[in-house]
């Protein structure tokens, strides 16, 4: 088996109480590394009551995943001290940046300073500019605004830059010689009908972290980006998630777990040449030119 020589590092994870980041935590505990998780819970219109229904049903669809949003932090907590993994927890509001330092200095006192940056956190509304589409059904789709517009720039694209300068503050303050930066996109950012902001900022995402490769390489830090398919994270609806596997070269619907590996890779030891690059994760269901 190929040693990634992740053991003893320190990873600083956001969005890691459920889906993608939750699954790239334990993928990295598993290898030895020392996991800050930071979560958020956002405010949710479901009730208590109906959310465990949908957790419980386990049927796709908006109720489920803001489900999975809702997830407390105490069952990836759980994870790791049943296989002796090392792991510590803050929840926190990437909306607003004075919690982006907190994050860092929480991290180092409790577990040193971050070696690893896996920037996963999300905002996500459906928002479209055309009024025809404007629906209340399910998470609904909203007319876009400048509102919606500046909630998705500031916890997707800000929050991730901000996230970055402040990773590299620590590491230079620490001497560190060795680094990694992941950032998770989507799939497709560069166009997104019915959720435009939200494909625009994780776009932006895109472009900060193909600069910042340019400019962190001489650090010894390499920064790239995965770009989920549709990865079944609570969203997708039964009937969905059969066509997306008939489309699908791989036959099935993407797995947080799937995203989960690829990035250990970009974390490894034989990703050491590879940055400034998006890396599509998606079974085939998207086979990029």
């Amino acid at each position: 088996m190929i040693d990634p020589k992740l053991k003893g590092k320190v990873a600083l994870i956001t969005g890691a109480n459920h889906g993608i980041g939750a699954a790239t935590a334990l993928a990295l505990g598993k290898q030895g590394v020392k996991v800050f998780a930071s979560f958020f819970h956002p405010p949710c219109r479901y009730s208590k009551a109906e959310l465990r229904h949908a957790e419980a049903a386990g049927i796709g669809g908006d109720i489920l995943y803001q489900a999975m949003q809702q997830k407390p932090i105490s069952k990836l907590v759980n994870q790791f001290k049943d296989a002796e993994m090392t792991i510590s927890v803050l929840e926190a509001d990437l909306a607003d940046e004075t919690n982006i330092s907190k994050l860092f200095e929480a991290c180092e006192e409790e577990l040193g300073p971050v070696d690893i940056l896996i920037n996963n956190h999300t905002h996500c509304v459906l928002e479209t500019f055309d009024p025809e589409q404007i629906s209340t059904e399910g998470s609904g789709i909203f007319l876009s605004t400048a509102a919606n517009i500046d909630a998705h720039f500031v916890i997707n694209s800000r929050a991730s830059a901000l996230m970055m300068q402040a990773y590299l503050n620590q590491y230079l303050e620490n001497g560190l010689g060795w680094g990694r930066i992941v950032n998770t996109s989507t799939d497709p950012a560069h166009c997104h009908p019915l959720n435009v902001s939200y494909a625009a900022s994780k776009h932006a995402i895109e472009s900060y972290s193909r600069s910042a490769a340019c400019e962190l390489g001489k650090y010894g830090i390499t920064v790239n980006v995965v770009a989920p398919g549709p990865v079944q994270t609570g969203y997708i609806v039964p009937a969905d998630e059969k066509t997306i596997a008939e489309s699908t070269p791989l036959e099935r619907v993407g797995k947080p777990e799937d995203v989960a590996d690829v990035t250990v890779f970009l974390c490894s030891e034989q990703a050491r040449w590879l940055t400034g690059q998006l890396l599509y994760v998606g079974g085939g269901y998207r086979i990029p030119q």
